[in-house]
C-alpha cells in the first residue's frame, strides 16, 4: 500500500528500479486517448534495448505489478502490449489518497529548517517607469514570479533594488508585483576601494566619474564562465557604487526570517548565498561589467552569481517604434474593457463594481503573454484586439477559475434551500463513482503532479557558467492546460445533479475533485500574483 504523499517522480523512480539498472524506460502518459487504457508506458523500443528480443523477464513483471514504497502509487495491472509494457494504477485508491489530503497536493510543504538564500536583482526597477521598455517589463515580471515560487518552497529571498520612484511603485501595484521600497544605503566603503585602486593615476576623467578600473584580467580569468571577452574597463560613478552597495548590503545584512525591513546578522556569510541578476537582453553587457566590478572591489562578493537574461520583446504590427510598458498596459486594459462590453453589453468600465475585475483581467492578460514563453526566448506580442474566448489567454484561465467559484456558490445556495445535504466527511466518500475519463485526466495530469511542476520551475541546481535557465513559463502553460481540461469536463458533465439521494454520492465525489482543482488554480495564480475571481 502506498504511504505518504503520492508522487509521479517517486512512482517513475520505483518503476525504473524494478526494471533494473540502466537508462530510464518508463514515462507518464498525458494524452486523454492513451489514459483510457494506461497511466505509464515502457515503450517497446526501450525494452528491446534493455532485454534480449524485448522479452521482459517474469520476475520484472512481478516486481512492477507488486510495486510499493513511499510516494509510490498503487498498481492495478501491468501487461505487455504492442506499444510496450503498459501499466494502470488503482484509480479509486489514488483518488481517495489524493482527495483525502488536498493541502499536501496543492500547497508546497513548509521547511522545518531555514532554506537557502537568494538575492534577486532586477536592474530594470531603477528606470523611469514611463520609459520602461517591454523587455525590461518582462524581466520585472519574471523576477517577481521567480521570487514568489522560491519563497513558496522555503527559499529565503531578498529582492533588490528597493524601489525609490513613487511612480514606479504605483505602476508595480497596478501590475500586482511585490517588491520592497527604498532603504538607505552607503557607498563609502566601496568608494574607498575605488580611490585606493586609482592611487597615483593622473588620468583626466569625465565629469561625475570617480575613476576607471581595468576589468580585463578578471574577464580573462572567467572567460570560460561566459563573460563577454570585449569587456575591458569600467568607468566608476557614484550611481554605480550605489547599485553595488545595495547588493552588498542585501548579501551581508540578511533580513531576519526573510522578512523585508528586519535586519538580521550583519556578518552573515556569503558562501551559502546565490545572487541572480534578472536582466533584459539590452542590459546584459552592463550587468556583466557590474558583476566583475563587484568582484574586483569586494573580496567578500558572493562566488555564486548567475545571470538570467530575458529575450527581446517585439509587438506585431508596430515596426520602427518602441512601445513602453505603460503604453502596453493601457492598450491591454482598453482591450479587456472593450471585449467585456461586447460580451455583457453596456459600458461596464464605468461601473465601480467591475473596476477591480477589469484591472485584474488586464494584468492576467499581460502576465500570461509575458510569462508563457521561456524567458530566454524572443517574445512576439499581438497588437490586435484580444478575445475573452481565446483558450490560451490569461482571461480564459481567470474565467474558468470564476466558473469554479460559481459552481461552489451554486452548491452552497442549493444546500441553504434544502436541495442538497451538507458536505459529508471526505473519508466517507466513494471515489469509485469517479469513472469519467475527464475526472482522471484532471487528477492525474493536474492535481497529482502540480507540486512537482512547481519544483521544476525553480530548480536552481548548481550549473557551471555565468547564465542560468529557469522555466518560469511552466506555471502559465500548466494553468492554461488545466483550464482547457476543466472547461471540457465542465461543459460535458452536469456536476450539481438532480436533488435525489441516490445521486448525491457521485455529486460529492465530483465536488471534492473540483475542490482540489480549485486549490491548484488558486495556488498557481498566487505564484503569478493574481487573485482568483468569483465572477467575470
Amino acid at each position: 500500500m502506498a504511504t505518504g504523499r503520492l508522487g509521479v517522480g517517486e512512482t517513475l523512480e520505483a518503476l525504473n528500479a524494478a526494471v533494473g539498472s540502466g537508462s530510464p524506460v518508463w514515462f507518464k502518459e498525458t494524452h486523454a486517448r492513451h489514459l483510457r487504457v494506461r497511466d505509464f508506458l515502457a515503450p517497446r523500443s526501450a525494452l528491446q534495448a534493455r532485454f534480449r528480443d524485448g522479452q521482459v523477464p517474469e520476475c520484472v513483471l512481478r516486481a512492477v505489478s507488486c510495486l510499493q514504497g513511499p510516494g509510490v502509487a498503487p498498481v492495478l495491472r501491468c501487461a505487455p502490449t504492442p506499444a510496450g509494457l503498459s501499466l494502470q494504477l488503482q484509480r479509486p485508491a489514488v483518488f481517495e489518497h489524493v482527495l483525502g489530503a488536498l493541502a499536501s497536493y496543492a500547497t508546497p510543504a513548509k521547511r522545518t529548517s531555514p532554506g537557502p538564500r537568494v538575492v534577486l536583482h532586477c536592474p530594470a526597477l531603477r528606470c523611469d517607469p514611463e520609459t520602461l521598455r517591454l523587455s525590461q517589463l518582462r524581466a520585472v515580471l519574471v523576477a517577481d514570479h521567480l521570487g514568489r515560487v522560491l519563497c513558496a518552497h522555503g527559499v529565503r529571498v531578498c529582492s533588490v533594488p528597493p524601489v525609490r520612484d513613487p511612480h514606479m511603485s504605483t505602476f508595480l501595484q497596478k501590475l500586482r508585483v511585490e517588491w520592497p521600497t527604498a532603504s538607505k544605503s552607503t557607498t563609502e566603503t566601496l568608494r574607498t576601494h575605488v580611490l585606493a585602486n586609482l592611487n597615483g593615476s593622473e588620468e583626466t576623467l569625465p565629469p561625475g566619474v570617480l575613476g576607471r578600473l581595468c576589468l580585463k584580467e578578471l574577464v580573462e580569468q572567467r572567460h570560460a564562465a561566459g563573460y563577454d571577452p570585449s569587456i575591458d574597463h569600467c568607468l566608476v560613478t557614484e550611481d554605480l557604487l550605489s547599485v553595488l552597495s545595495e547588493l552588498q548590503q542585501a548579501v551581508r545584512r540578511w533580513p531576519a526570517d526573510g522578512q523585508p525591513g528586519q535586519v538580521g546578522d550583519p556578518d552573515a556569510g556569503v558562501d551559502d548565498c546565490m545572487v541572480i541578476h534578472v536582466v533584459s537582453c539590452e542590459e546584459t553587457f552592463q550587468q556583466q561589467k557590474l558583476d566583475l566590478l563587484w568582484q574586483k572591489l569586494d573580496d567578500q562578493a558572493p562566488h555564486k552569481q548567475k545571470h538570467l537574461v530575458c529575450g527581446p520583446v517585439k509587438v506585431a504590427g508596430v515596426p520602427g517604434t518602441q512601445m513602453t510598458a505603460p503604453e502596453y498596459y493601457r492598450l491591454r486594459h482598453g482591450q479587456v474593457c472593450k471585449a467585456s462590453a461586447l460580451k455583457h453589453g453596456g459600458d461596464l468600465a464605468q461601473d465601480p463594481a467591475w473596476t477591480e475585475t477589469f484591472d485584474i483581467l488586464s494584468v492576467a492578460t499581460i502576465k500570461f503573454e509575458m510569462l508563457s514563453t521561456a524567458p530566454q526566448s524572443q517574445l512576439l506580442l499581438a497588437h490586435s484586439t484580444i478575445s475573452t474566448k481565446g483558450t490560451k489567454s490569461g482571461t480564459f484561465v481567470m474565467y474558468n477559475c470564476a466558473r469554479l467559484a460559481t459552481l461552489f456558490e451554486g452548491y452552497k445556495h442549493g444546500m441553504e434551500q434544502g436541495l442538497y445535504p451538507t458536505f459529508p466527511l471526505v473519508s466517507s466518500l466513494d471515489f469509485s463513482l469517479l469513472h469519467d475519463e475527464g475526472e482522471w485526466l484532471l487528477l492525474f495530469n493536474s492535481v497529482l503532479p502540480f507540486l512537482d511542476l512547481l519544483s521544476q520551475t525553480v530548480s536552481l541546481t548548481s550549473t557551471p557558467g555565468l547564465h542560468i535557465s529557469v522555466r518560469t513559463e511552466m506555471v502559465c502553460k500548466f494553468l492554461v492546460q488545466l483550464s482547457m481540461d476543466f472547461s471540457s469536463y465542465y461543459n460535458r458533465v452536469h456536476i450539481l445533479g438532480e436533488p435525489r439521494p441516490h445521486l448525491f454520492g457521485q455529486m460529492f465525489a465530483r465536488l471534492q475533485l473540483l475542490r482540489a482543482v480549485r486549490e491548484v488554480f488558486h495556488t498557481g495564480l498566487a505564484m503569478l500574483g493574481l487573485p482568483p475571481l468569483s465572477h467575470i
